[in-house]
């Protein structure tokens, strides 16, 4: 069975610009809703929809993360079994 370890795709620049880019983003909301011309009130519930909307994004990438892990490992486990399988096999072996 191979035991090389699953390479990691991305590089440490990426992850800097999607941190600052989310970062970015929420600040030019939050002062977007801050100057916003309205009552308090309504502020209040776009800064709520806003921190709801933030908290699903991350559940969602989550989840989408975990089924491609999920993905990868049964992937594995299958060509494991072939090459298990393969490596067993003897086309030479008299049948019994």
């Amino acid at each position: 069975m191979d035991e090389t370890p699953v390479k990691q795709r991305t590089t440490a620049a990426y992850h800097a610009q999607a941190v600052a880019s989310f970062a970015v983003a929420l600040t030019a909301v939050a002062l977007g809703i801050y100057h916003l011309d309205a009552d308090g009130w309504v502020r209040a519930f776009l800064g709520v929809a806003v921190l709801y909307l933030t908290t699903s994004a991350f559940t969602l990438a989550k989840v989408v993360r975990d089924r491609q892990e999920l993905t990868g490992i049964v992937s594995r486990v299958d060509q494991a079994r072939m090459e298990k399988i393969l490596a067993d096999y003897d086309p030479f072996q008299p049948k019994v």
